[in-house]
């Protein structure tokens, strides 16, 4: 663009009664840094879902009057932490890496910095592992807005639809498409008297897997002979399981590559599958249990495999440790929040392969109805498992635990007999359970069911639940007593044995501390508490401050 283009694109700008969710305007460079790049993350994301060419950042015009006031920001010669250049420090920092150009306009009224940012495209953009958007004219986590990610996600190309140029029928597994016959005969009865006649070209076409006989990316995934990995490249198409014993030591591995369709019972079959038993509530007997549901097992790994993110180039992983098996795979939790999605019970509306996905319905590895992750929750509570644990704390990859033992034998009799929860507040007492954190608003749910009780965040399954199970000293040994009584107890330590360094206070104290506290969290009470007594003028130091020696005050 000419000079006298940039200033025209400016004047049009500004010319906008607000500013948008594609347009921010900034007076000057205050040191923000990392705020622009939260910002061209925002603002490409927010282009995306606006339809927009381009969006921009704009320094050097008022964000209230848009009167040109001009700037003397220059962004090629500022520099963040460590003295990295700020323009190439952003760009690294972008996921991915969209591009976005820095020009420098003379205006007639001033001299003006526009970012001119690509929108986005099928993926959210992240800076610094965290994806923004606007709302507004504000800008905001953009995992708070599920609704604004999936219409990005949709926005987006489907790889999985792809035709492979340089794939043919012949690079198809014979045995996977045989297999595939099976299961869509079971999926379409109606269609199997017909399902013997088709070709194998007519019998795809018909599933969903080729486009007019064409071979795509899914039917490679799907069908394709492990050696039709290397056509999909830079894509990996690859799962790896990886078996660890409990001190996170590699024991074996095998490496899994397509046909998927055959894939999932082979690694089920790699999964050591042991019987546990349970004494159910009422009876003398034991009743044994597999570790593992294969319904579970199955469902987080299809899952897997239709929601992996193929652009990453990563693969999916199967992690099997002697009590718990990990699923991971590349590409954020695209309905934003686990909750929704137990509560919803509805279909999946999104996928990020949705030719793939298809294609999985017709071949009877996704259910039509969804609801998948639910009733994976469902299964786990029906056996008195542990639910499902998803971790989606890194914004690019997914991981859902599913755990083989019984955590709390009492414990899960209680759940079994109380059939009056709902799953919803089973999940959350699970996650105290598994000491695991909980929001103020869900806190507030079990508390006023009278399922918890405990100081925010510090919870606890409440006594009434503990003495049904047969733990009744369990909540009297995470309670926390009256602060004054630990006061009390710091000070009969020092008195009796001044002066008295600090690792012998905290063996003293440590141990008469609740067991909901963290080691950590009771070495930082301990030390809250030495800090209010010398605040009082009850006890002093006489020792230095890395090697105290305390003693009671003179004056106390």
């Amino acid at each position: 663009m000419t000079d006298r283009e940039w200033i025209d694109l400016i004047d049009r700008l500004r010319a906008y009664p607000t500013e948008t969710e594609w347009l921010e305007f900034k007076s000057n460079y205050m040191g923000e840094a990392d705020q622009i790049g939260e910002y061209i993350s925002a603002i490409s994301n927010a282009a995306c879902i606006c339809n927009q060419p381009a969006g921009y950042l704009i320094y050097g015009i008022n964000d209230n009057s848009h009167e040109v006031e001009g700037t003397n920001f220059n962004p090629h010669s500022k520099k963040r932490k460590g003295n990295q250049d700020l323009i190439i420090s952003l760009s690294t920092m972008l996921n991915p890496r969209i591009a976005f150009d820095v020009n420098t306009v003379d205006h007639p009224k001033g001299r003006v910095v526009v970012f001119q940012i690509q929108p986005a495209s099928g993926t959210p953009v992240n800076f610094s592992g965290k994806a923004f958007i606007r709302i507004g004219t504000s800008k905001t986590d953009l995992a708070q807005h599920p609704e604004k990610a999936r219409l990005i996600w949709m926005k987006g190309r489907d790889w999985s639809s792809e035709i492979s140029a340089d794939a043919k029928m012949e690079d198809l597994d014979p045995i996977a498409i045989a297999k595939a016959r099976e299961e869509f005969g079971v999926k379409h009865p109606r269609q199997v008297s017909e399902l013997s006649g088709w070709d194998d070209v007519t019998f795809l076409n018909k599933a969903k897997i080729l486009k007019k006989g064409n071979v795509t990316n899914a039917a490679l995934l799907l069908l394709g002979k492990p050696e039709s990995a290397s056509v999909l490249s830079p894509a990996v198409a690859k799962m790896s399981w990886i078996l660890k014993d409990q001190n996170n030591k590699e024991l074996d591995y095998e490496h899994f590559g397509p046909p998927f369709l055959l894939s999932g019972t082979r690694i089920l079959d790699r999964i050591r599958n042991l019987i546990v038993r349970a004494m159910p509530s009422g009876s003398l007997f034991p009743v044994e249990l597999t570790q593992y549901d294969p319904w579970v097992i199955r469902e987080a790994l299809n899952n897997c495999l239709a929601h992996q993110d193929y652009s990453r180039h990563g693969r999916i992983t199967i992690v099997e440790f002697p009590d718990r098996v990990i699923l991971r795979n590349e590409g954020s939790f695209l309905p934003g929040e686990l909750g929704t999605v137990i509560r919803q019970d509805a279909p999946q509306t999104i996928y990020r392969n949705p030719f793939l996905a298809d294609a999985m319905v017709e071949l009877n590895l996704i259910d039509t109805q969804g609801g998948g992750i639910k009733k994976m929750f469902e299964t786990q509570r029906r056996r008195s498992f542990p639910m499902p644990d998803y971790d989606l704390s890194n914004p690019n990859m997914v991981s859902v635990g599913i755990i083989g033992r019984i955590l709390d034998e009492s414990y899960s009799r209680f759940l079994m007999a109380r059939t009056d929860l709902s799953l919803d507040q089973v999940m959350l007492l699970d996650r105290v359970q598994k000491g695991m954190s909980i929001s103020k608003g869900e806190c507030q749910n079990l508390r006023s069911a009278g399922l918890i009780e405990g100081r925010y965040p510090s919870l606890m399954v409440s006594g009434s639940i503990a003495k049904a199970t047969g733990n009744a000293g369990r909540p009297i040994r995470k309670r926390s007593f009256d602060k004054q009584y630990y006061l009390d107890l710091v000070k009969d330590v020092i008195r009796t044995h001044q002066p008295v360094a600090r690792k012998d206070i905290n063996e003293a104290l440590v141990s008469k501390l609740p067991d909901r506290l963290t080691h950590n969290q009771k070495i930082k009470r301990v030390q809250n508490l030495l800090q209010e007594l010398r605040g009082m003028g009850k006890i002093e130091n006489k020792g230095s401050r890395a090697s105290p020696r305390w003693v009671i005050s003179r004056e106390s």
